[in-house]
């Protein structure tokens, strides 16, 4: 089983949405780059919103990571399907650890958060980019639900300032006393999109046996 996962590496990385990660990753280094190029002076919450900002436009590039225009062929190899997207994630984490690792040398270090803290909400935003296409991917037949599920995303990401109750304070300036708390229910909430993630990725059973039924039928008439 691992020969056939590391095999099916090339093929994977060859169908990785380049261009979407690319242009992603290039508009947050710009709007890091920002106060950099201009001289400007951000206050520390100007800052925190530009990170947050930025981390988000990390999480519409990564919507799209889970689009295969060849997800019909590649259901029938023998590597399941939990697997290959894990693979995916796999293929792209060096480059996004780099990424925002420089989108914090960016940020203007009088302001910045601190690194740990930020970095958790980007990786909470990112992984629930992820656990969304996982949805997508169990609950259609689309081959590139990115575009549906980066739209999601950002409805969401408007919206949850305003729905989040008030007791969560998960929106709070660096110098709130609630900071800490804030980010104990962050971790929190990685932990429910890692695990949505995982319950999302196999393929329902039913779907399962209709494809192996479809594929053995083709072999027979082969």
């Amino acid at each position: 089983m691992r020969g056939v996962t590391w095999a099916l590496a090339g093929p994977v990385r060859r169908t990785l949405p380049w261009r979407a990660l690319g242009a992603a990753g290039a508009v947050g280094l710009l709007i890091a780059g920002v106060p950099r190029v201009t001289g400007a002076q951000p206050n520390p919450w100007q800052t925190l919103v530009l990170l947050r900002g930025i981390a988000l436009v990390g999480a519409l590039g990564l919507a799209f990571l889970l689009d295969d225009p060849a997800r019909h062929l590649t259901a029938a190899v023998p590597t399941r399907r939990p697997v290959r997207q894990a693979l995916r994630a796999a293929l792209v984490a060096p480059l996004v650890a780099l990424w925002w690792t420089a989108v914090l040398l960016l940020a203007p270090p009088a302001s910045r958060p601190p690194a740990g803290d930020i970095t958790l909400e980007a990786a909470v935003t990112c992984v629930f980019a992820l656990a969304g296409a996982a949805v997508a991917v169990r609950l259609t037949d689309e081959p590139r639900p990115g575009p549906g599920v980066a739209a999601a995303l950002l409805v969401s990401a408007a919206l949850a300032p305003l729905l989040a109750p008030e007791s969560w304070a998960l929106f709070v300036p660096s110098a709130d006393e609630r900071w800490a708390a804030a980010h104990d229910r962050w971790a929190v909430l990685l932990v429910v999109a890692v695990v949505g993630w995982g319950v999302c990725g196999p393929e329902p059973v039913a779907r399962r046996r209709r494809r192996a039924t479809a594929a053995r039928a083709a072999g027979g008439a082969g």
